[in-house]
């Protein structure tokens, strides 16, 4: 095997800091249409207190492993979501 062959693990580190990144980039239009003060009233608040829960298990998840990739990108999604479950009850 060569250096420059990718092995599992980093193959592994780089599927999840992606869909990390993706998952976590997905709620930024939301939350900044929010922030701006547009109505939240598509936005249902059961929905984001489930997601936000969800997120933040899995952010404790990530610790259990030591999985970086999984913490990392749960923090910030947790966020991004807790941002937009605020705007909601704020502005829905």
């Amino acid at each position: 095997m060569t250096e420059t062959m990718i092995t599992i693990p980093n193959l592994v580190e780089t599927v999840g800091m992606l869909a990390g990144l993706l998952t976590t980039t997905a709620f930024r239009p939301q939350a900044f249409k929010f922030r701006h003060g547009k109505p939240a009233r598509g936005v249902s608040l059961m929905m984001f207190a489930c997601f936000c829960t969800g997120i933040a298990l899995n952010v404790i998840n990530g610790f259990m492993p030591g999985a970086f990739p999984v913490i990392l990108a749960n923090v910030l999604t947790l966020c991004i979501a807790a941002a937009i479950l605020v705007f909601k009850t704020r502005y829905g």
